[in-house]
């Protein structure tokens, strides 16, 4: 992921590093670590503290911690009045020795997620308020190349403009385990609404979904070098009727999307586009108001 775009971005920082987060840490914003794992690393961290002192030594809010030990793992923990809690181990280690990496921490409103080389890997619920993180530090047997902290802003390029038809650019494209969430209501006298996925260079529609409210139709399709191909139609139920809330999940996933309606998987849909990177436009078109869109 592209490092553009970020309220700070900090290149080649020497290790142990540690830099005051600007305007502290918020909800929907994103923490991007590209670097290279040490080739004789025993272990590094990321944390997110509250501040940085020493004496006493500050809170810390999120400890990440890989280990390459007899057992590889990561650790993570928190710190509080200089009392470490207890430990969550995660046995899955995306990383390597000698290898590089990109690390990524999405702050939610109740959990850090973290996904290293577009792969989920972990949440952790926040111990510490928010409000009080301000921090970000790095230590122990790695390289960094690039910091970047984005804004909730910088995820689609006109995120803060919700008005229908919408159109947001994706940062790099797609990758598989990224998810795109979008929330809203159905209008009151609905006709139907579409949302596409698209490719801005070649104007392929890698995933169109037609919702026609009073019939109860969910289409699938793409558009490939433009024709379109055959539709899919099957459904073991309709989510969507006039006036409701409505949260659509769309997970990138190695061969498919998988598509969830307000909590429940509804369905697959496997890829036409096979260079996923080139996906890199979302549009939203039809009888609703749109109240939020992320890319995670």
């Amino acid at each position: 992921m592209s490092v553009a775009n970020t309220k700070r971005t900090i290149l080649n920082p020497t290790v142990p590093f540690t830099e005051i987060i600007p305007n502290g840490l918020h909800t929907g914003e994103m923490i991007i670590i590209q670097g290279c794992v040490q080739n004789n690393a025993d272990r590094f961290q990321f944390d997110l503290t509250c501040g940085c002192s020493t004496k006493p030594r500050a809170d810390v809010a999120f400890h990440f911690n890989p280990r390459f030990s007899s057992s590889p793992r990561i650790v993570c923990n928190f710190l509080h009045h200089e009392n470490w809690g207890k430990e969550e181990n995660v046995d899955l280690m995306p990383f390597k020795q000698g290898a590089s990496f990109e690390t990524i921490i999405m702050v939610l409103c109740d959990v850090f997620k973290v996904a290293v080389n577009g792969v989920h890997i972990l949440e952790y619920k926040h111990r510490i308020p928010l409000e009080m993180v301000n921090t970000f530090s790095v230590s122990g047997n790695v390289e960094v190349h690039a910091i970047g902290f984005i804004p909730d802003s910088a995820i689609f390029s006109n995120s803060s403009d919700l008005s229908i038809p919408y159109k947001g650019s994706l940062l790099r494209g797609v990758i598989p385990g990224q998810q795109i969430t979008i929330k809203g209501h159905i209008s009151l006298f609905p006709h139907s609404f579409t949302v596409n996925l698209r490719c801005g260079q070649s104007n392929n529609i890698a995933l169109h979904i037609y919702s026609h409210i009073k019939s109860g139709k969910l289409i699938r399709n793409s558009l490939l070098s433009q024709s379109w191909g055959p539709e899919e139609r099957e459904l073991p139920y309709f989510p969507f009727s006039a006036g409701n809330y409505f949260e659509i999940i769309i997970l990138c996933q190695l061969h498919q999307f998988k598509i969830a309606v307000n909590g429940s998987h509804l369905l697959d849909y496997n890829h036409r586009v096979q260079d996923l990177s080139s996906i890199d436009q979302l549009e939203i078109l039809g009888d609703m108001e749109l109240q939020h869109v992320q890319l995670w």
